[in-house]
C-alpha cells in the first residue's frame, strides 16, 4: 500500500496547475484575444478595441538597490493605458501594499527622464483572487484615488486598482465576468470563451519549454527558502556558541539550535509575504515565546 505522505514528484505538481497559477496564467495570456475578452470583461465600459505587446512575467527592475517586480500580464490597449493583470491563489495579507509598489513601477516604464508628467496614462493594477481580500462577499472591488473631506471630488490621476474575488456570492458582475470567476475558482467551463482558457491552459501544459522554465522557477524558489533556513540556522548557532562560551558549550549549541530554528522560520516566513506583526504572532506560538522575544528575534535578522 502506497504511503499517504509520500513526496510529489515534480510532474504531478505541473500536471495539476490550472488558471489560477501565475506562471500558467500569464502564458495563457500571452494570446492576445484570450487577453483582450478578459479584460472586456473585467472593464466593459471601456470598450477596448485592441492590446498591443501583451508581455507575460514582465520583469521590472528599476535600480541596483530596490526591489525588483515581475508582472503576470503587462499590457497596453490602443489608447496607451497601461493593465497590469496578476493572478492571486493565497492571501498574504500584503496585496493593499504590493498594487501601491506595482503602480509606482508601472509609471517609471511609461515616462523618460525630461518628459512631462501629462504623458502619464491611465493604468490599471487588477488582481484576480481565489480568496475575498475585504470579507464582504462582493465579486469585485474598485479603488480610486478620492478627497477623504468631500468623496465627490476624485485625485484623477489615471490610477486604479481592482481586486476580483473567484469566491464572491453578490449578484454585483456580469455574468460572462462570474464564470471566468468561477473558472478560476475550480468550476468546470461554461462558455465559448472560458472553454478556450481551459484548452489553452492544456495546451500550455503540453509545451515541453515551458514546463522546464516552471520546474527551473521551482527550483530556485525552494533553493531561495533553503537559503534562508540555513543563513537563519547558522546565525542562531553562531550567537548560541558565542554564548555558550560564557553559559557553557552544551547549554549554549542547545540555545543555537532553537534560535536557528526561530530565524530560519522567520526567513521562510518572509518568504511567504507575511507581515512583520503576523510573523510575530507565529513565532511566539509556535516556539512558546513572549511578544517581548519574538518582536526581538525579528530585529537580529
Amino acid at each position: 500500500m502506497e504511503k499517504e505522505n509520500r513526496k510529489i514528484r515534480p510532474d504531478e505538481i505541473w500536471e495539476s496547475l490550472g488558471i489560477s497559477n501565475d506562471f500558467i496564467f500569464g502564458k495563457v495570456m500571452q494570446d492576445p484575444e484570450l487577453c483582450l475578452e478578459l479584460l472586456r470583461r473585467i472593464l466593459p465600459e471601456l470598450e477596448i478595441e485592441r492590446i498591443e505587446y501583451p508581455e507575460a512575467q514582465k520583469a521590472i527592475k528599476p535600480d541596483i538597490d530596490a526591489k525588483s517586480v515581475r508582472l503576470d500580464v503587462y499590457v497596453r490597449d490602443g489608447k496607451g493605458t497601461v493593465y497590469d493583470i496578476e493572478i492571486q491563489a493565497a492571501n498574504t495579507r500584503e496585496l493593499p501594499k504590493r498594487t501601491r509598489y506595482y503602480q509606482s513601477m508601472v509609471d517609471m516604464q511609461m515616462i523618460d527622464r525630461g518628459e512631462h508628467y501629462k504623458q502619464l496614462k491611465p493604468c490599471y493594477i487588477i488582481f484576480i483572487c481565489l480568496f475575498d481580500m475585504f470579507e464582504q462577499g462582493r465579486h469585485r472591488y474598485t479603488f480610486e484615488n478620492m478627497c477623504k473631506e468631500d468623496k465627490r471630488i476624485r485625485l484623477e490621476d489615471g490610477a486604479t486598482k481592482i481586486f476580483l474575488n473567484a469566491s464572491g456570492d453578490m449578484d454585483d458582475i456580469s455574468e460572462e465576468l462570474k464564470v471566468f470567476l468561477e473558472y478560476v475558482g475550480g468550476k468546470e467551463a461554461k462558455d465559448t470563451y472560458i472553454k478556450e482558457l481551459d484548452k489553452a491552459v492544456e495546451e500550455v501544459k503540453k509545451n515541453r519549454e515551458w514546463r522546464r522554465e516552471y520546474m527551473t522557477l521551482l527550483m530556485r524558489d525552494a533553493e531561495n527558502l533553503e537559503e534562508g533556513m540555513r543563513r537563519g540556522l547558522e546565525k542562531g548557532m553562531k550567537q548560541g556558541l558565542e554564548k555558550g562560551m560564557k553559559q557553557g558549550l552544551e547549554k549554549g549549541m542547545k540555545q543555537g539550535l532553537e534560535k536557528g530554528k526561530i530565524y530560519g522560520t522567520i526567513s521562510v516566513y518572509r518568504e511567504m509575504g507575511m507581515t512583520e506583526q503576523e510573523i510575530i504572532e507565529k513565532i511566539q506560538k509556535k516556539f512558546n515565546l513572549t511578544p517581548e522575544e519574538a518582536a526581538s528575534s525579528l530585529l537580529m535578522i
